[in-house]
């Protein structure tokens, strides 16, 4: 996806708002699971310098930043499909077709905006947290640090939630907009006599799936954050396994059915995987 799109705007030598989208939302999934990966391979192998040289608080931070990040390309993906796609009359829906393209630039600055803000907090407060776990402390100085502590991570998980649910908010929403305005688009053209084997029809009904399909695993993947952030399952158990298993495997499920519903995406593949698959000469 991201080769895609950037060739398209090498080529036109102009960014489109959709390739500006995809281009984000792609680099931003490659470095969340690269960073995952690092993240499993320095907790397993450099389990001392993970913990001890205070590596913690950056990979917390910098995880939190691209997941944030992430689920807001993919909202802002729904909003503009939404805007793009949906046939509703309402002068205000109207308004953002008629502005989108000018609008899109603002909406991924605020992405990156928004994630940042996010994750700065809590790298202090990981930060915080591993000092004063690594520090003696008197016995009425630890109650208080307790108590101080209870209070900022009710805090932090507050601002966790906040930052993965208001994406989650707006993909929903405009998800189930263009489903509604699809399934009725797709009613209209089934009593006109389109027939099911129509081209336009078939169109729909691959996009009805495909949106469907981002929103399963969307709510999905925002579930398994919500556990992991919260710390349910303990460190290394099966619990945690499947729920790291499940978030590596949402994003990467989209993206193939980002390709599937995408012919520029498709060709580009097949291009690719015959080249992989072709005999050397």
């Amino acid at each position: 996806i991201l080769a895609a799109s950037s060739s398209s705007c090498f080529g036109s030598k102009k960014l489109c708002p959709y390739d500006m989208i995809m281009i984000s939302l792609s680099s931003s999934r490659i470095i969340l699971q690269s960073w995952c990966t690092l993240d499993l391979f320095l907790s397993v192998f450099c389990e001392h310098s993970y913990y001890e040289e205070k590596l913690l608080p950056v990979i917390t931070a910098v995880y939190m930043f691209m997941t944030s990040s992430s689920l807001w390309f993919g909202a802002w993906l729904s909003v503009f499909y939404c805007i793009k796609v949906a046939s509703f009359t309402q002068s205000f829906f109207i308004w953002l077709k008629q502005r989108i393209a000018r609008l899109v630039p603002w909406m991924v600055f605020t992405s990156w905006l928004y994630s940042f803000a996010t994750a700065v907090p809590i790298f202090w407060e990981v930060y915080d947290g591993h000092n004063n776990f690594t520090a003696p402390l008197s016995m009425t100085n630890s109650s208080a640090m307790r108590t101080t502590r209870k209070d900022s991570l009710g805090l932090l998980i507050l601002l966790c939630n906040a930052a993965i649910s208001l994406p989650l908010i707006l993909s929903v929403v405009s998800s189930v907009m263009l489903i509604w305005s699809l399934w009725v688009h797709s009613r209209q053209m089934q009593n006109n006599a389109c027939g099911f084997g129509d081209p336009s029809l078939e169109a729909h009904v691959k996009a009805i799936k495909s949106v469907c399909s981002f929103l399963v695993s969307y709510i999905i993947y925002f579930i398994c954050v919500l556990l992991f952030l919260w710390d349910t399952f303990s460190r290394f158990s099966n619990g945690e396994s499947i729920c790291v298993a499940v978030m590596a495997a949402c994003p990467t499920g989209h993206t193939m059915v980002l390709i599937w519903s995408n012919p520029k995406f498709q060709e580009l593949s097949a291009r690719i995987w015959q080249h992989i698959t072709c005999p050397v000469r």
